[in-house]
């Protein structure tokens, strides 16, 4: 007769197998959905657009910039600790902007691309996602 923990171990490596497969599962869904030609070319057109809202923005938000490098040249917690969590960091973007902006300032996101180039967003993604 097995043991109780001999029992709960068995049931935590089914779960544990069963999690790490439907991980697998969804990331293969995933990669087939983006493969799609339709959504790449959406994806492109909405990457566009960013780009373009991105650079119409730029000149009233580059010194949310400016200010972003000197906090992170100087390592200026307290700037850095006021500005946006939004970002897309996979796709190396961060915003710039104060925190809170959607809302008082009524921005979409604002920073640069992995490329340095100007762009704007709306929605979050996390770092890890």
């Amino acid at each position: 007769m097995a043991s109780r923990n001999e029992d709960q171990r068995v049931r935590d490596a089914v779960r544990g197998h069963l999690r790490t497969r439907a991980f697998a599962e969804a990331e293969k869904v995933i990669s087939f959905v983006l493969s799609d030609p339709g959504v790449q070319e959406a994806r492109a057109r909405v990457e566009a657009a960013e780009m373009q809202l991105g650079r119409e923005l730029r000149t009233r938000l580059q010194p949310f910039q400016g200010r972003y490098e000197r906090a992170v040249d100087g390592g200026d917690i307290d700037v850095l600790a006021g500005i946006c969590a939004g970002k897309h960091g996979r796709w190396g973007r961060i915003c710039v902007l104060d925190d809170g902006h959607e809302t008082s300032m009524e921005e979409p996101h604002w920073g640069r691309n992995s490329e340095g180039q100007p762009i704007a967003w709306v929605g979050s993604a996390p770092d890890d996602w």
